[in-house]
């Protein structure tokens, strides 16, 4: 079943929130501002309804978007028997700073929350490694290498 998608269960739940957010609330937000704007008349030159138009088109490629990665969503194993798994929170050791990230499906990935896909280099080198493990990834700026000091 290669079009899994893997997420984690809070990664799922944020997935399916956000879906219900734009299909009961922002959906009908965005028909009430297109119907005001129809009622201004003459819409060829309306900019809040062309601007309405927009956001529409922007809401319904969500709504298309997460309706898809739901169908073939599946939340990871939460049993990693002390190997890093999607789900797993990892403190890193690189050049003698300790930073955490999580290891998350590639819909939930969040670098600025240090939220990384499993997918990605540094997610991808982590799967299946344990505590005291060492990984080599290649970036753009070189080789870095990670020493994994906890999993949670």
């Amino acid at each position: 079943m290669s079009d899994t998608i893997i997420v984690t269960k809070e990664g799922l739940e944020t997935l399916k929130n956000e879906l219900k957010e734009l299909t009961e609330v922002k959906r009908p937000q965005v028909a009430n501002r297109i119907k005001s704007a129809r009622e201004m008349g003459d819409i060829s030159e309306n900019a809040e309804y062309d601007a309405a138009r927009q956001e529409q088109s922007f809401v319904e490629g969500r709504i298309n978007e997460l309706e898809e990665i739901l169908k073939k969503a599946k939340p990871s194993d939460t049993k990693s028997n002390g190997e890093i798994i999607v789900g797993s929170k990892v403190t890193l050791r690189i050049d003698g700073e300790e930073e955490e990230y999580h290891v998350v499906g590639a819909p939930e990935a969040n670098p600025k929350l240090k939220k990384i896909s499993h997918e990605s280099p540094l997610g991808s080198s982590l799967l299946g490694k344990k505590v005291g493990d060492k990984i080599v990834v290649e970036a753009p700026v070189g080789e870095l290498t990670y020493t994994i000091l906890h999993i949670k």
